[in-house]
């Protein structure tokens, strides 16, 4: 009997020896300087950044014959990082709705998609200063059977629907500017919502102007066409134009700085204008002097 007990004292005292130094391990991992590194400490000292994108040309989207991440927002970053001592960019595909969360969650250390600053998103997260400014566009059947020049009509025709992007600003349009949500359908990308209309499921694709006419030129099916001519929604007695910018958590003030210091200098220079231009962006897309703070407050001086 004494030996039965001994040895199950020794099976403890095994076990006890092997969990306690596990749980030291444990504790003592998160209170290493690895720990108390910020988010921009961390990727200089790696030398890596993970990018958060939606795959929407032409802001942020993956290059299908060079496997690269590319578009306005990532070529951009890629320039900035590179000044801040960040050389690899490690790129993490998420639906346009799900990139806030993401982001907040850790899945990415910032966002490159061409995401509009609006006073709701910040509340969320931190974003850079603007990199570019753009108006609106509707993608419709050839012909444009309904008429749809602007939200407004939308509104006013009785059985008009629009697509849009689960996410996206356009859902916001359509709802200040009066369309009932039953005649709003949302989508997971752009693709989708333009399937769409082809299909007959909803009457016009509501998106940015670069993305609608990105997508058009990329259709074969000479079924679509975009809206011609088109009127941007004014909302408040304000005809609105978009803010694309980068978007990062809200603790990570410094990277924040760091990253619109850089773009200063950047954001309207040769080398700038060069590098968006292939992606269709020109010299009247400059956001001028209008801010992240400015527009967080609901503001521009555009």
């Amino acid at each position: 009997m004494k030996k039965i007990m001994a040895k199950k004292m020794t099976a403890k005292t095994l076990i006890a020896n092997l969990i306690f130094p596990m749980g030291l391990l444990a504790l003592f991992a998160g209170c290493g300087p690895a720990s108390d590194q910020s988010t921009l400490e961390r990727i200089q000292e790696r030398g890596v950044v993970r990018i958060g994108y939606a795959n929407e040309a032409p802001y942020g989207y993956m290059d299908t014959e060079t496997g690269e991440l590319t578009g306005e927002a990532p070529e951009i970053a890629k320039v900035i990082l590179q000044e801040l001592g960040v050389t690899e960019v490690e790129a993490v595909l998420t639906e346009f709705g799900s990139l806030v969360p993401g982001l907040q969650a850790g899945r990415f250390d910032l966002v490159a998609a061409g995401m509009y600053i609006t006073p709701e998103r910040c509340q969320q997260i931190a974003f850079s200063n603007p990199t570019y400014v753009i108006g609106e566009a509707f993608a419709v059947r050839v012909g444009n059977p309904k008429s749809l020049h602007s939200y407004e009509d939308i509104r006013d025709h009785e059985d008009a629907t629009l697509g849009v992007v689960s996410g996206a600003i356009e859902r916001r349009y359509a709802r200040e500017i009066g369309i009932p949500d039953d005649r709003v359908m949302t989508f997971p990308d752009a693709p989708a919502a333009l399937a769409a209309v082809r299909a007959g499921r909803v009457d016009a694709y509501g998106g940015t102007s670069l993305t609608v006419q990105d997508l058009l030129s990329k259709d074969t099916s000479g079924e679509l066409e975009q809206a011609d001519p088109f009127t941007d929604p004014v909302i408040d007695g304000e005809s609105v134009r978009g803010y694309g910018a980068f978007g990062f958590r809200q603790a990570d003030t410094e990277l924040v700085e760091a990253f619109n210091e850089k773009l200063a200098d950047f954001i309207g220079s040769e080398a700038h204008l060069a590098l968006v231009e292939p992606f269709g962006f020109t010299e009247t897309n400059l956001p001028g002097d209008v801010t992240a703070a400015d527009l967080c407050a609901g503001r521009t001086t555009d």
